[in-house]
């Protein structure tokens, strides 16, 4: 990381780079293991089929938290997020194969503030489907307002 991006280096409009990021059930597994969520869903194929679902999906936390990485890579900073809100519209479905799924990752700024806060909207998708939607991420940016590198005290 090179430091958080400045204020002044940022346009309403922006696109962020895109990101792919590749799933695969060992990923899964690793989060299952990380994060304490061992739900069979996210990696028995057989029981995720029992319930309905296609195959074995990915969690929602693992793809939020794959989603960010767009900003965080953009910001040079993961501190800089402030705020992060989603809404889980579609799972990622996760074949037991070579390649896996891709999360597609896009973004844009769509606000600024004088304090140096901005509004980075994503989207994100997997096969061509919207897995996340109303994708909202707030980041404080470096070298505006209160000279506190952007960061909003409450």
């Amino acid at each position: 990381m090179t430091g958080r991006l400045a204020a002044s280096d940022v346009e309403v409009g922006e696109e962020l780079p895109p990101i792919t990021v590749p799933v695969r059930r060992d990923n899964l597994v690793r989060y299952a293991g990380a994060s304490g969520d061992f739900n069979p869903i996210h990696w028995n194929e057989r029981i995720a089929k029992s319930v309905g679902l296609p195959d074995v999906i990915a969690h929602g936390m693992f793809t939020m938290g794959a989603a960010v990485t767009c900003v965080t890579r953009w910001a040079g900073d993961p501190a800089a997020v402030v705020e992060y809100g989603v809404r889980f519209t579609k799972p990622v479905v996760v074949p037991n194969d070579d390649k896996g799924a891709e999360l597609h990752v896009t973004g844009r700024v769509a606000e600024l503030d004088d304090a140096g806060l901005a509004r980075v909207d994503l989207d994100v998708s997997a096969g061509g489907v919207k897995v996340l939607g109303l994708v909202r991420v707030m980041v404080a940016l470096a070298g505006a307002g209160s000279g506190d590198g952007g960061v909003r005290h409450r």
